[in-house]
């Protein structure tokens, strides 16, 4: 009877088929919504953008722009709230802007979160730098890492630092202009490679600052390695480092170059001496000697300079700050005698000049947000993030906050004379991963904000606030541009005078 039926109305059959599939397909595709929307419940609000592509367009967009790469972040803040999800570079990232929730995950180190960097960065700085370190590798290296930034190598670093910013400022002239973004990271490079590996002046020192910024300049950068590409040259400074400082090693190891008395040195002897001894106590490889030496030459340059540059900016734009700077300063220079450098001692008694740094270290926020990685499926302020997701603590958001502080976009250095709220600082990070060098670059800024106060009546004279293209910190594009209206003394040779 059914064959008959066929026989007889084919057309009809066809379409109770189509029918039947129909049925089928909504049936499939509705079990697909369901299980979609329910895993999907908790999950923080955002936009994954193209396929395989994500929002990396518009994420590399924003960092070619004047608005720098923050702008990326900051849309999607005000659209999403304070905590959303996105797609770059292939992978998902979340950013989290609330202390609460950066407590929690900047805390959890080696528990539910460890650091991870994207894919560009990692390769630039090295897989055996500090920054990109597992957990208990991590402590590994810091551990060897720590005799650099003791209170004994600190204190020999602010003599030093001293004596190239006052051999820097004799050569301004009354009436001139300095960018001090370019002195900055010519003077933190020149201290960072004296201090490292004895690199004082020469071609050298400025192939190393040349190259250090290509690195920098494309660690934001598409991972192509393509001859044209911002990526590639990055990777082509990075070997030119690396060559550097191999020679310099195998120079050391052979006996031709022993003599230097640097942190170099000091790890190379160690290594030696644990040979010797049969010491078990692992050393440091030439590899992870050569990736840390970049790291910590990349953190002293780069966001160090950074920071002097808004220091300045801000510091020109309130006046009141600035005559209770020059106030403080005035009394430190009356204390010591002018044949002498500053001192570890001397640093330590200007309060109001350390409440400056940290003010504009968190107007700022330089270092924009932190990364982590998730280690397994968890939950924050009840959302769901889920292993090997990207979390960013978003510490600009954190230190803009208004209920954290109060007046948020207001320069005001004495806001931190109170004691602040747990994880609301983010300026070098929080828990085992904080930064190292932390001291030291409130040492270089310290130092250099003294000679600068202290010998010269100075102006900005472009106030503008955009951000470099390409940056990875957020460096203004103007460099902070002073004009030396007059010097302390000595007009009549036109040269500042050091103590």
């Amino acid at each position: 009877m059914l064959s008959q039926l066929v026989k007889e109305n084919p057309h009809v059959c066809y379409y109770v088929g189509l029918l039947l599939v129909f049925l089928l397909f909504c049936q499939k595709a509705w079990k697909l919504l369901c299980n979609n929307y329910n895993s999907s419940v908790g999950i923080p609000p955002g936009s994954g953008g193209l396929p395989f592509v994500g929002e990396t367009l518009q994420f590399t967009a924003a960092i070619n722009s004047s608005k720098g790469v923050y702008e990326f972040v900051r849309v999607r803040r005000l659209r999403y709230g304070n905590c959303f999800k996105t797609k770059l570079f292939g992978e998902t990232h979340v950013f989290i802007s609330n202390t609460e929730s950066a407590k929690a995950i900047l805390n959890n180190e080696g528990g539910k979160f460890s650091k991870r960097y994207i894919k560009s960065i990692a390769e630039l700085v090295g897989p055996d730098s500090l920054l990109c370190a597992s957990q208990q590798y991590h402590k590994h290296i810091r551990g060897c890492l720590f005799s650099l930034f003791s209170t004994d190598s600190l204190s020999s670093f602010v003599k030093l630092f001293d004596e190239l910013v006052l051999e820097a400022m004799s050569s301004w002239k009354c009436g001139s202009t300095v960018i001090i973004q370019d002195e900055a990271l010519k003077l933190a490079c020149k201290a960072m490679c004296k201090m490292l590996i004895s690199m004082e002046s020469g071609s050298e020192l400025e192939m190393m600052q040349k190259e250090v910024g290509h690195v920098c300049e494309a660690m934001l950068a598409l991972p192509f390695r393509l001859p044209w590409t911002r990526f590639y040259k990055g990777l082509q400074a990075r070997k030119k480092i690396m060559d550097m400082l191999e020679k310099n090693i195998s120079e050391r190891r052979s006996g031709i170059s022993s003599s230097h008395v640097d942190f170099l040195q000091q790890l190379l002897a160690e290594d030696h001496d644990n040979k010797l001894n049969k010491d078990e106590v692992p050393r440091l490889t030439d590899t992870e000697i050569k990736d840390n030496i970049l790291t910590m030459i990349i953190a002293g340059q780069d966001t160090t300079a950074t920071a002097m540059a808004w220091m300045i900016k801000f510091v020109d734009e309130n006046e009141e700050v600035l005559n209770m700077l020059m106030k403080e300063q005035i009394q430190i220079e009356k204390k010591g005698p002018r044949s002498t450098y500053l001192t570890l001692e001397a640093l330590n008694e200007m309060p109001y000049a350390s409440k400056v740094i940290k003010e504009a270290l968190r107007m700022a926020s330089i270092v924009q947000w932190l990364p982590r990685v998730s280690l397994e499926d968890c939950e924050i302020k009840g959302l769901k993030i889920k292993k090997g997701w990207n979390i960013n603590i978003d510490a600009r958001s954190i230190h803009h906050d208004p209920t954290t502080y109060n007046y948020p976009d207001v320069f005001n250095p004495l806001r931190f004379h109170a004691e602040t709220k747990q994880n609301s600082f983010l300026a070098f990070g929080v828990g085992g991963r904080m930064c190292m060098g932390k001291n030291m670059a409130k040492t270089m800024m310290l130092v250099f904000l003294h000679r600068l106060i202290t010998n010269y009546k100075w102006k900005v004279i472009d106030s503008d606030a955009s951000i470099k293209k390409w940056a990875i910190f957020s460096k203004l594009q103007n460099g902070c541009p002073i004009r030396l209206i007059c010097m302390k003394e000595d007009t009549s040779n036109k040269t500042v005078m050091g103590y």
